[in-house]
């Protein structure tokens, strides 16, 4: 989750089983070198890297974009690589970066920021906390009800960037104060409130690129997207982070991941949790 481009959508649509992978189990044959290809697109985009593993969710999705383009072979890789089909490239990062996401997804870690944001209120100061890989708005939006809760009046600010254009697990207090449920034909959405809408700020931003100004963070919440980068990507990612982390900042992570000898500038605080000294 790393590159995202246009608007974001005010209504988000309500959490379901995820969907079989398009063309699972029946997707068109890829072979060693055109999957080889795949892995180094991805990587230069990106920086994931993807594992012989991922084959089958690969040409899984994908195969919807073959269709699309009547391709009945990987011909359609010579697309990727034509500056004039940026927007299929696109296309292809978005369905190969997907990720499973909803709101207030592992709750600790929003336990742990409302605490920070309390004791920041109580000196007098507002946090600034960036979704780093915030997919499609739910970890943002997130972070915005709990700094609007425990920072009241206060001018707290949430960036999130992502590559991707549900809403279980929201805490009944939050989910009746910010938020309206669609009927008719919105019905299965959920819509944000404006107010809270207004204090959260989308940008397009590579992660696995020299960033732009956008200035220094409390809090950057950086999930479940490390296991998809190589040591030497992890630790260039992280390096940019810390630029833009203030010290005694807080950098959290998924609870699958580590960062172990990454960083002697991170030193942690609680699984997945660290702090910048």
């Amino acid at each position: 989750c790393i590159n995202w481009a246009g608007s974001w959508p005010t209504r988000i649509r309500a959490a379901r089983r995820p969907d079989p992978e398009p063309g699972a189990g029946m997707g068109i044959e890829i072979n060693d070198r055109e999957y080889a290809q795949i892995q180094a697109f991805i990587f230069d985009a990106v920086g994931i890297a993807l594992g012989p593993s991922k084959k089958h969710l690969v040409t899984g999705r994908l195969e919807k974009r073959l269709r699309h383009h009547h391709c009945g072979s990987y011909s359609y890789l010579r697309l990727l690589s034509d500056p004039r089909e940026a927007a299929e490239a696109q296309q292809a990062i978005d369905l190969l970066t997907t990720n499973e996401t909803y709101f207030f997804r592992e709750p600790k870690h929003f336990d742990l920021l409302a605490t920070e944001a309390r004791e920041a209120r109580q000196e007098g100061r507002a946090l600034r906390v960036w979704s780093a890989a915030c997919s499609s708005g739910e970890e943002p939006y997130s972070i915005a009800m709990v700094l609007d809760d425990t920072q009241p009046g206060q001018r707290w600010e949430v960036v999130a960037s992502d590559i991707n254009s549900r809403t279980t697990h929201i805490p009944p207090a939050y989910l009746s104060r910010y938020c309206l449920r669609g009927t008719g034909t919105q019905s299965g959405t959920l819509l944000i409130q404006r107010e809270l809408r207004d204090r959260v700020q989308f940008m397009q931003i590579n992660l696995d690129r020299t960033l732009p100004r956008v200035g220094v963070f409390d809090v950057v919440f950086l999930r479940n997207v490390m296991i998809y980068f190589n040591l030497e990507t992890k630790r260039r990612v992280v390096q940019r982070l810390l630029t833009v982390l203030r010290p005694g900042g807080l950098l959290l992570i998924g609870h699958s991941e580590s960062l172990h000898d990454i960083s002697a500038e991170l030193v942690p605080v609680r699984p997945s949790v660290y702090r910048r000294v």
